[in-house]
């Protein structure tokens, strides 16, 4: 994991889940800005997948368990899918609400694989 890479994430997976938060809260239907917002964590979560497996290859060994980092990792890119999904099959100011919480897990999720990339012992 890069780790200016993983705090950029976070800002905008946090940026990303307040904005739709705070629209959805607002009362706005899903829009191009709140899906855009949420598109926007799942393709630097792509980004981070390619990271994840070329960064063993380059000397930047993971220090806690692979297993519990692709999990997360895995997970995390489902999450805007489904909540994408939600959005555009129910149009309704709670499917907005959703994305927020959607980013927002991604960032305590990418926070998490952080602390088992550099943190953990072996």
């Amino acid at each position: 994991m890069i780790e200016w890479f993983t705090y950029l994430q976070l800002a905008i997976a946090t940026a990303a889940g307040l904005l739709c938060l705070g629209l959805g809260l607002a009362g706005r239907k899903p829009t191009d800005l709140s899906m855009g917002a949420t598109l926007l964590v799942e393709v630097l979560l792509i980004v981070q997948l390619v990271v994840a497996i070329v960064a063993p290859l380059t000397g930047n060994q993971a220090t806690g368990s692979l297993l519990e980092f692709y999990t997360y990792l895995v997970s995390a890119i489902l999450l805007p899918i489904f909540g994408g999904v939600w959005a555009l099959i129910e149009r309704s100011r709670w499917s907005t609400v959703i994305l927020g919480v959607v980013c927002l897990s991604v960032a305590v999720m990418l926070y998490r694989m952080l602390q088992i990339w550099t943190v953990q012992g072996v």
